[in-house]
């Protein structure tokens, strides 16, 4: 059975703008209501307030999935990734370059993928047209658990506010259809 799935980043936030560790933070004023004219069977939104406001602003109510929230910065959350490189540069180094490197209370991107490879492939053996609002790193990890790729591969996919990413599926394997970058 076929499936796809478009996964779409938040809207902007202070710390998105910042290039910090978000909290659990608004988003910053929308000028437009957001538009997106797909229709989907299920629809899912991560925990947090910046995806839920996010998928308000889309004028859709969305099942909350706590496997979608972000990946977990634990004692870097509102501090910037400047301040970081100050503060702990060899800790911003290992986390950039090793993927089981977990900051302070914190997820390495390892773990972060043991929870996106299996949420993937359900939405695949479930088939169907699915949508989700999320985070950049869940769309960073979804790309590298759809193809297999090396985890190492991870930071090296771009992927900010408002991006999306569609994955399609024959009921076997996954395949990048397109990802879209904002801005």
């Amino acid at each position: 059975m076929p499936t796809r799935l478009i996964l779409i980043a938040h809207a902007p936030t202070a710390a998105t703008r910042r290039a910090a560790f978000a909290d659990d933070e608004a988003l910053e004023p929308l000028r437009t209501r957001l538009e997106e004219k797909e229709r989907f069977d299920r629809l899912f939104v991560a925990p947090e307030r910046r995806a839920r406001e996010t998928a308000a602003a889309f004028g859709w109510s969305a099942t909350i999935d706590d496997e979608l929230r972000d990946l977990e910065a634990g004692a870097w959350r509102s501090k910037s990734f400047d301040a970081l490189l100050t503060e702990a540069p060899e800790s911003v180094m290992a986390w950039t370059s090793d993927p089981e490197f977990q900051p302070p209370g914190g997820e390495s991107v390892q773990l972060l993928l043991l929870r996106i490879g299996p949420w993937i492939d359900r939405q695949r053996q479930e088939s169907g047209r699915v949508g989700a609002i999320a985070h950049p790193a869940i769309l960073r990890a979804a790309i590298v658990a759809a193809l297999g790729a090396p985890t190492e591969l991870f930071w090296r996919i771009d992927a900010g506010p408002l991006a999306r990413l569609e994955l399609r599926s024959d009921g076997r394997r996954w395949t990048l259809r397109s990802l879209t970058v904002a801005g």
